[in-house]
Order: structure tokens, then sequence, then C-alpha cells
């Protein structure tokens, strides 16, 4: 069974989430989903007009003695988030306006580069029963990485498609859980903050790939894990409470993962625009350099013309991957990697380092140019 540190893959683990990160290696995971304490300090019982009371997140869990204890948590956690996420991995942590401006402010501090702030956009909000506020209609997610050179992965073409061919926003109209999809023990929530699928499947499938590790410091209920086991990933989940990993654990023994044919990004899989000799010519791999296959078993060496030397065979990255697979085809972009300050990175995402830097005014020209194709309709903001 694979191992990262002391903890198989796959896995729950009971304990404080601090101590449990401390006891992983240094750049060991690839994805991070933290859906941390609010510490919302609600103040008193709440009731609807109709003077039932209101199932509101009173768990002790979300409890801190004071402002300045809560900072002093999410710089632990988050400190030691960084020092496990890989040099090109994502971090996404979510939270409410009650603290997700000190946890961004932190994130700051701690100089992780910051991508996106996502705005949750609930289609079915619990109402504000005093009406002495606006309803409160969503959650903010920020998308960060290790730092402003990560290359981190984005699916941006996946996403686009599944928004219609429309650039996918940042503004995410999901509902939360209802239904079948909330979890319940005898008739009661079984976790006060369950975070709906959809939500953390988009998160999953726009910021990782099959195969992945996804680690999720605060697990609860488990919804991390699950998305994880149908896409195709890898995940490591800590929580303290040992009902909720009870919980968590019957719920993943429904899910069954999804045909790993139905998980290929056939969308980012496009024509290549950039050539292998495009990044040899530019410096980007060296003439000389050993790239290696993901497991790092199998090695070539880069030669002067961009062609590959393995086992006494030469030919192009496409031709050797197939070679090693004994296929009549190979994807040489997703099969090699080379050595980038002790990590392991897939030559394809140095194609896309090198399209960012010397194709991206036509990719801008081309979004600008399907703007401009768009309906008045189309064109026309959301009411």
């Amino acid at each position: 069974m694979s191992k990262i540190g002391p903890f198989p893959l796959n896995t729950f683990v009971q304990g404080d989430c601090i101590d449990l990160l401390q006891m992983l290696p240094a750049n060991s995971v690839d994805l991070i989903f933290a859906d941390p304490p609010y510490n919302l300090q609600l103040n008193g019982e709440l009731y609807r007009p109709n003077f039932t009371r209101v199932d509101a997140v009173d768990d002790t869990w979300d409890k801190f003695e004071s402002t300045q204890a809560y900072d002093k948590f999410c710089r632990a956690w988050l400190s030691e988030c960084r020092r496990v996420l890989k040099t090109n991995g994502s971090i996404w942590v979510i939270g409410t306006y009650h603290n997700i401006f000190r946890v961004g402010a932190i994130m700051q501090d701690l100089d992780f580069w910051l991508l996106n702030d996502v705005v949750w956009v609930k289609t079915n909000p619990m109402p504000n029963f005093k009406g002495t506020r606006f309803n409160n209609a969503h959650e903010t997610l920020i998308w960060a990485t290790r730092s402003k050179d990560s290359l981190y992965t984005f699916h941006y073409r996946s996403m686009k498609t599944a928004n219609d061919d429309l650039q996918m926003r940042s503004d995410w109209l999901i509902p939360i859980c209802t239904g079948s999809e909330r979890i319940r023990v005898n008739g009661e929530k079984a976790h006060s903050t369950q975070k709906p699928e959809a939500l953390l499947q988009r998160v999953i499938l726009s910021t990782s790939n099959p195969g992945d590790v996804v680690l999720d410091p605060f697990s609860g209920s488990g919804t991390t894990a699950a998305v994880a086991k149908r896409l195709g990933r890898n995940f490591i989940a800590f929580e303290r409470d040992a009902f909720y990993i009870r919980i968590a654990h019957e719920r993943l023994k429904t899910i069954e993962p999804l045909d790993h044919s139905l998980l290929v990004y056939k969308m980012e899989n496009r024509k290549p625009r950039v050539s292998f000799g495009n990044l040899v010519e530019k410096g980007y791999i060296a003439t000389g350099e050993p790239l290696f296959s993901r497991d790092g078993k199998q090695v070539a060496i880069v030669l002067a013309d961009a062609s590959l030397e393995h086992d006494g065979i030469t030919g192009s990255i496409h031709k050797i991957s197939a070679a090693i697979q004994k296929k009549d085809t190979g994807n040489g972009w997703l099969f090699w990697y080379v050595k980038r300050n002790d990590e392991t990175i897939c030559i394809d995402q140095l194609r896309h380092q090198y399209e960012a830097a010397y194709l991206e005014p036509a990719i801008v020209q081309e979004e600008a140019e399907r703007s401009n194709e768009q309906s008045p309709e189309e064109k026309r903001p959301a009411s």
C-alpha cells in the first residue's frame, strides 16, 4: 500500500490536524482543500417565525477563546499546509465573512500566491429569519499556490467547455446539501457544515489530475474524500472526531470510482502548438538532460536534435514512450518528467509555461474574438 510519511493513502486519520500535518514530509501533496472552523461566534439560539429552532453551527469545534487564538490556530495549520504542498500544487480554503478575510491575510503573510477568490453562491440559502441583515447567500473560496512561480494545474479548457464554451467565472451557483445528499443520523444532520459534492467536484476537476494526492485537514463527513475517490484521485483525510470518521468510512463504501477512460482531459489534450524541440531551443529542457517516467524506472537522455535516447534506441518523446509501454503510439507529453528543485514535473507543464510566455497574446485574441461573436443576450450579465 502506498504511503506518504506514516499514513497510507486513501485513509482517514483521527487526530489534531496540526500534529498530523507535522508528520507529513515536505512537498508531498498535490492539492489541499481546507474547510476550517469559521469561528462564527454566534450569540444565543436562533428561531424561525413559527418558533422552531434553527439548526445552526454551534459545535464546540467552531469555538475559540478569542480572535487572537483563532489567528494563531490558522497560522499554525496554514504554515504546515504550505510546507507539505508541492511546489506546483494548489490549496483551496473556504470560509465566510466571519473568518475568510483573516485567513486570506495570514495566507499572504505566509507567502502563498493567491490566484482567485471564488464566490460560492448558494441557490437555496438559509433565510435571514430576523430580517436585520441581507440574506447571507454565499461563501468565499481562496485558491492559491505556494509561490508566484508555481506551475500549478488548471484545466482551463475543460472548465470552459463545462460552462457552455464560455470562460468559467469566479461566481459558482451551486445549491447547498439537501435531500439524499445530506447525511443524517437519527433524523438529525450528521455534520452542520457538510459541503455539496458538486463544489468539491469542480475544485478537484479543475486543479488536479487523476492519481494526484488530495489532502483534507478538516475532513468532517468526508466530502473531499468521496469526490476524490470517485474522480480517481488519492486522498489523505484528517479529522479529530471519531463520530465523523465513522460516518465518512460508511460513506466511502458507497462510492465507486469512475473508469479511468472517463477521467481523461480530452479537451486539454489538443494538438500541440508547441513542439518538444521548442522547449529544447528555449532552454526549458537542456540537451543532455535526463527525462524520467512517472515512477522513475525509465530514463532517457535528450539529444541536441530534441530526440531521446533510451536503451540503444532513438526517437521522439512519443516514439520512445510508446516503445517502453509496448504500444503503437504514446503521448510523450504526459509520459516524461524532469527533476526541478527535488521535485518531479511533467514536461507538459513546461509546455504550458512556454505557451504562457510566447503564445498568450494569441490565446487572448482568441477569447476576444469569441466574445465578439456572442449575441447581445449572451453578453448580458446574469440578473
